[in-house]
C-alpha cells in the first residue's frame, strides 16, 4: 500500500526533529489512548497488523496533521466501530462533535507460495510488488538488491494478518543495502539495514 504514511526516503520533509529528554506524553488523554490500544490487543479484539493498517487508512490530510496519539486513537476507534464494539454515533456523543475515522480497508494477500529460506551472505532482491492493503515493506527498497546478514523469529505474515486472512508464520531477514543502490547519485555512501519478510524476497541473479 503506497500511502502517505510511507515516508522513508522521501524528500522535502526536512531533518527529523529530536528533543533530548522530551516527555513521552503531553496530555492525560494520550495515556488513556495508549491504554485503550493495549487493552484492545490484550483482549484479542484487534491485532497489531490490523491496528497499523487502520492508521494507514486515515485520510492523508488528517494523518499528516495528527500527532502520534491522535493517529493511535483514530486507528483503534476505527477498528472498534468496524468490529461492532461501539458505534460512530456513540463516539461522537462522547466527543461532543465529529469523530473522524479511517477509510474502509481493502486488499490483503496470503504468504507467497514460492518463498524459500535464505542464508547469510546471500544476495536477494525485494520483489517489485504493488498491492493494495497492508504491506510491511518500505517503498524505497522495492525492486532493490541487498545482502542477507541475519534472520529474525517467525511471525504472522502482516499482509494477511491485517485483513483477517490465514497468515502463516514466516521469518524476517535483516537485509543490508548500499545507499547508492537505493538512491543512485542521491545519497552519500552508507549502509542501510531493513527488516524484510520472507514473502517479499527472491534470490538475486
Amino acid at each position: 500500500m503506497d500511502g502517505v504514511h510511507d515516508l522513508g526516503g522521501r524528500q522535502g520533509f526536512g531533518p527529523v526533529g529530536f528533543t533530548p529528554d522530551a516527555a513521552a506524553r503531553h496530555a492525560a488523554w494520550e495515556a488513556r489512548a495508549n491504554v485503550l490500544y493495549g487493552m484492545a490487543v490484550r483482549l484479542g479484539i484487534i491485532n497489531m497488523d490490523e491496528y497499523r493498517h487502520a492508521i494507514e487508512r486515515m485520510d492523508p490530510r488528517h494523518y499528516l496533521g495528527a500527532s502520534y496519539y491522535e493517529r493511535s486513537l483514530t486507528g483503534v476507534a476505527t477498528l472498534l466501530v468496524e468490529k461492532g464494539v461501539v458505534t460512530r454515533a456513540e463516539l461522537e456523543a462522547l466527543a461532543g462533535g465529529g469523530f473522524p475515522l479511517s477509510h474502509p480497508g481493502t486488499g490483503g494477500r496470503s504468504n507467497a507460495s514460492d518463498r524459500r529460506r535464505f542464508q547469510r551472505g546471500e544476495r536477494v532482491r525485494v520483489k517489485d510488488d504493488f498491492v493494495p492493503g497492508h504491506v510491511r515493506m518500505p517503498g524505497y527498497i522495492r525492486g532493490k538488491t541487498g545482502v542477507i546478514v541475519g534472520e529474525g523469529p517467525p511471525t504472522p505474515f502482516p499482509d494477511a494478518h491485517a485483513h483477517g486472512l490465514h497468515a502463516e508464520d514466516e521469518p524476517t531477514y535483516d537485509v543490508r543495502f548500499r545507499s547508492e543502490d537505493l538512491w543512485p547519485k542521491g545519497a552519500e555512501a552508507s549502509l542501510v539495514h531493513a527488516c524484510v519478510f520472507q514473502s517479499y524476497l527472491e534470490q538475486a541473479g
